[in-house]
């Protein structure tokens, strides 16, 4: 099945590199989306975004280049997305809730771009695991950057932020993946829900607190 016709663009000629790369980067999202890497057809991108295949070649060049600049593309929105959501200079745990937003708000407004980026790249491996690497090392930065600024304020070891950045970052794609197949539940909800599992136990590592057994 194809993409809806009405929202093919009309072909258009003599834009700027920059907007030609952009619509044919929209389209290709759009089609891996809907069909996966390998079920995608450069003749569909090419009919959706309104340019020929030769433009393609020569702009961003075959199909796995393509799809790598997807991830690119996709993963720095992302990112920034979250990055400016932040609050910076609330206190922590509405650094940590509005970080939680911003994700979940974009993975909501851009179901396609995640899907493509979390379900579809992630799938293929390969070629591609190098540039979805580089998205999660980014958002674990941002993380850690966060808990080690949270944890120093109180005078606590930093020395487990990056270990519980990247646990944050695992659970937050597997929920919003989950989200995905249930979007009657709303944004804010899903974000209290991942928010409530995380700050209340991260909340008193924060503190300074932490459990131990009872044989410790």
């Amino acid at each position: 099945m194809s993409v809806d016709e009405h929202r093919r663009p009309t072909r258009v000629k003599r834009l700027p590199r920059e907007v030609r790369e952009r619509q044919i980067l929209d389209a290709a999202v759009r089609v891996f989306s809907a069909h996966g890497y390998h079920s995608a057809s450069m003749d569909e991108i090419s009919d959706v975004a309104g340019v020929s295949k030769p433009m393609i070649y020569a702009y961003l060049g075959h199909k796995e280049d393509l799809f790598a600049a997807c991830i690119r593309r996709e993963a720095s929105l992302l990112v920034e997305a979250i990055a400016d959501g932040v609050a910076a200079d609330a206190n922590p745990d509405m650094q940590l809730w509005t970080g939680l937003r911003a994700f979940f708000r974009f993975v909501g407004e851009q179901r396609e771009s995640w899907r493509v980026l979390h379900r579809q790249a992630t799938s293929q491996g390969g070629p591609f695991s190098e540039e979805l690497m580089g998205m999660r090392s980014r958002a674990i930065s941002l993380v850690d950057a966060l808990l080690v600024r949270s944890a120093t304020s109180r005078g606590v070891p930093t020395k487990s932020t990056e270990a519980m950045a990247v646990a944050l970052v695992g659970a937050g794609e597997s929920l919003a993946d989950w989200w995905l197949d249930h979007p009657d539940v709303p944004e804010k909800t899903v974000a209290s829900w991942l928010m409530n599992l995380v700050w209340m136990g991260l909340g008193d590592l924060v503190d300074g607190a932490s459990w131990l057994p009872a044989d410790h």
